[in-house]
């Protein structure tokens, strides 16, 4: 009964706090957990429920927010005792919002940031929650890298889990080519590790097959020799000189050492670039190898036949250049992605990308392409659940805009440009690259993305592990 005191407001903050969860459960769970409980109504919850992006807007019935490793399996028993959905979150910049649910259980392990090197061996033991610049800034000290993704607040643990595509994928492969192991909580709440010798077909699936085998507490990585200097930069094009641009990049893409990563990008830069507000053609590159000179001589090979408009090239700090366009996709914008591969920058390609480039009168969307091949390509088609080892190009297209008043049109650009290209399309799909589609039939994407013959291992490894599906808010894989 209430008591003639307390006001009806508090009250029914009180009720509304724990929907579906009640208080000896609540009280259980503090007893063995360490980090923070967040409910309904308590100061900072609203900041704690928001991810990174905008267009999600969920409310959890508990945010769990891990203090230690320990933590995890505590929450992953606790969520099933209750029988309450489970959301995982690691750095947060997820682009569909897996990190979070209504109704349900959002683990957070946002606060197990935790890098430690090992110089000698060069491998880097890395925490669930740590961000890519939480790696740099450990492994630059000692000349090393691991190879991450290209915007420096992103999330380690689900970069990875994806696959891992950023500045060193033909230098050295994708994140989880560069995996040697991983600590694994499991949906029974077992910790257990995976290695190529260790629950072998778990490490495989955990490669690119996204958070659907476990909660990884903490990743083990071959870093990888980087000077201290890369040299690096943007060529940088207006649109009379698009097409001369992208037909030489093209034939020169075909033909230069692996030790050079770009991505070609469409987007009207923002204002800190002082370029104006016109659409323009990126083509953004890392040269990996200790001699520059020989990086200088390939941009020169690039540049004689493509003259930039401008371009901003120089040997600069690495972690630098992993953060420079951070500002596009800040925390709270708005997001929508697509992406898909093909293989030929031919004229039907060049028409659609200039078409639509060109269409970009707004500061909100962009389009990259990543060029693979390199130490990619190398990696046996079977080796980890990434698709396409043979591709040759990967498109991905994103909106990245602040008012919901451009939700419409912003989502309409990503869609029809994906359309446009689907008949170039070469199969596959980047887990990591896939926005939040209502209603999408979670079988068909995993097809989509992988395949039937991967897919189908997937499913085995999901049945061995994940029988219940409790790991059910990502891109999801279903039991067999």
């Amino acid at each position: 009964m209430k008591r003639m005191d307390e006001s009806p407001g508090v009250a029914q903050r009180e009720q509304d706090s724990k929907p579906g969860i009640a208080e000896h459960e609540l009280v259980a769970l503090r007893a063995q957990f360490s980090g923070e409980l967040v409910l309904p109504g308590a100061d900072g919850y609203t900041a704690a429920r928001g991810v990174w992006n905008g267009l999600i807007d969920k409310k959890p019935a508990l945010i769990a927010r891990a203090a230690a490793a320990a933590d995890v399996a505590v929450v992953v028993r606790f969520a099933q005792r209750v029988q309450l959905p489970l959301a995982v979150r690691g750095g947060g910049h997820n682009v569909a919002g897996n990190g979070t649910v209504d109704d349900g259980i959002v683990l957070d392990l946002g606060a197990l940031r935790d890098v430690s090197v090992d110089p000698v061996s060069a491998t880097v033991r890395v925490a669930a929650g740590a961000l890519l610049r939480d790696v740099d800034q450990a492994t630059a000290p000692f000349g090393l890298a691991v190879p991450l993704g290209v915007v420096s607040a992103t999330g380690v643990g689900g970069l990875t889990l994806g696959g891992g595509l950023g500045w060193l994928t033909r230098a050295y492969g994708l994140t989880v080519d560069n995996l040697v192991s991983a600590e694994i909580v499991t949906a029974a709440g077992n910790v257990v590790w995976s290695s190529h010798n260790e629950n072998p077909e778990l490490f495989w699936a955990i490669r690119g097959g996204g958070g659907n085998f476990g909660v990884v507490t903490a990743f083990t990585f071959q870093a990888q020799r980087l000077a201290p200097l890369v040299f690096a930069g943007n060529l940088i094009y207006a649109q009379p000189q698009w097409r001369q641009a992208l037909r030489a990049y093209e034939v020169w893409t075909r033909d230069i050492p692996d030790e050079l990563t770009s991505i070609l990008t469409f987007m009207v830069p923002p204002a800190s670039w002082d370029l104006g507000d016109e659409p323009r053609l990126v083509i953004g590159f890392v040269w990996a190898g200790e001699d520059i000179t020989a990086g200088e001589r390939v941009i020169a090979s690039l540049r004689e036949v493509a003259p930039p408009d401008v371009e901003v090239v120089e040997p600069m700090p690495w972690t630098q250049w992993q953060s420079a366009v951070d500002e596009l996709f800040p925390r709270g914008a708005r997001a929508y992605w697509k992406n898909l591969a093909f293989d030929e920058m031919d004229d039907a390609v060049l028409e659609v990308l200039m078409r639509r480039g060109a269409e970009q009168n707004w500061y909100g969307t962009g389009f990259d392409i990543h060029h693979l091949g390199g130490a990619f390509g190398r990696v046996a088609e079977k080796a980890t659940p990434f698709p396409n080892r043979d591709a040759r190009f990967w498109l991905n297209v994103y909106g990245f805009w602040p008012d919901a008043a451009d939700d419409a049109a912003r989502i309409a650009f990503v869609r029809g440009l994906a359309a446009d290209m689907d008949a170039f399309a070469a199969g596959g799909q980047y887990v990591n690259f896939v926005g939040e589609e209502a209603g999408t039939d979670p079988l068909a994407l995993a097809r989509e993305a992988y395949g039937p013959q991967k897919l189908r291992r997937l499913r085995e490894v999901k049945h061995e592990f994940d029988p219940d599906n409790v790991f059910r808010l990502n891109h999801n894989i279903p039991p067999r």
